[in-house]
């Protein structure tokens, strides 16, 4: 296993360029499950050689876990980074972190602090983590009504009072090159238009095969402010590689239905619904980049498998004339995994 690297694009007005397939940092953490580390290390030292260069990660994930492992990987190499502010580390074991989503963590408490503070604090404890000199891009994490609720008022006014000026200054000083949001949800972006200038919003399981809402609002308005999208959660965190999970919960009957329409579409075209779901995003022009997760050998190796799959148009013709993709939703017209 030993690739050069995958087609780079463009984010816009940033200067830099981004691989279209990225290392998702969540189940590094053991995302509900509780990882093999041997099996998880094993897997980490062939991802480079997969042609992996572009990595994602956060605090939140399994507690330090997974950025403490994402930087024993990346140290002295080249490399491209993303990880997120929004929450910080308290020393002590929670009491019950499976209910977070993390059975195996760290032992540590998460905190929420999007104030200018809690920003720059996040980002030097973030640095320390890693054991790194560079983070090159800074995502607001799970700010948002669908982690916060009725509380996010309180987060957004923390963010657009001092947590969006620590961004500011860190990416005006060269500290880090890109600032964003990281979030599961679409609002909270276009209301973050409104308080900055956001390179790239980190968007998870909101623009996939299975949903495609963004394309009546949020895009339009990132293409006019000059935002591109990263797609995070391209599975919709299960349901399209043939679990049962949708948003991190059971799958709604109607989720479940719209599921097996497009897995029929996928089988008399005998196509892979995972390659179609991991190929779909990168043919809209704001998405520079898809992240899915990874968690062992088995999954890197499905991810490339899917990856190289040849997808023919006549199944993209068919999911819209069944009205399984919305009418405006560009679909691909070559492999965006292949270099031309």
């Amino acid at each position: 296993m030993n690739r050069a690297g995958f087609p780079k694009r463009s984010l816009a007005g940033s200067g830099l360029t981004i691989p279209v397939l990225g290392f998702g940092g969540a189940p590094l953490g053991g995302l509900l499950q509780a990882n093999d580390h041997g099996e998880t290390h094993a897997m980490l030292s062939e991802v480079r050689g997969a042609g992996y260069r572009y990595f994602d990660t956060a605090p939140f994930y399994g507690l330090g876990r997974s950025e403490r492992m994402i930087g024993d990987l990346l140290r002295g190499t080249d490399y491209l980074l993303s990880t997120k502010v929004g929450r910080l580390l308290e020393p002590g074991a929670h009491d019950n972190p499976s209910s977070l989503g993390w059975p195996d963590p760290l032992p540590f408490q998460p905190v929420f602090d999007y104030s200018y503070d809690g920003v720059m604090r996040s980002y030097q404890e973030s640095l320390q983590r890693l054991g790194l000199d560079r983070i090159d891009m800074l995502f607001v994490h799970d700010i948002g009504e669908m982690t916060h609720g009725s509380r996010n008022d309180k987060h957004f006014n923390d963010l657009r009072s001092g947590g969006y000026r620590a961004l500011e200054e860190l990416r005006s000083a060269g500290d880090v090159r890109v600032i964003g949001l990281g979030v599961n949800e679409t609002q909270v972006c276009r209301d973050a238009l409104a308080i900055g200038t956001w390179d790239v919003f980190l968007l998870a399981g909101r623009y996939t095969l299975l949903e495609q809402q963004p394309l009546d609002n949020l895009f339009p308005e990132c293409a006019a402010a000059g935002t591109s999208i990263i797609v995070g959660g391209p599975y919709n965190s299960g349901i399209l590689v043939g679990g049962s999970t949708w948003n991190y919960g059971d799958a709604p009957p109607e989720v479940i239905a719209r599921v097996e329409a497009l897995s029929a579409c996928a089988k008399r075209h005998e196509v892979s619904l995972p390659s179609a779901a991991l190929q779909f995003p990168l043919a809209h022009p704001l998405v520079v980049s898809v992240i899915p997760g990874l968690r062992n050998r088995a999954e890197l190796q499905q991810t490339l498998d899917w990856t190289a799959a040849p997808i023919p148009a006549a199944f993209w013709q068919e999911l819209k004339d069944n009205k399984l993709l919305h009418p405006d939703a560009p679909t691909p017209n070559q492999n965006p995994f292949q270099k031309v």
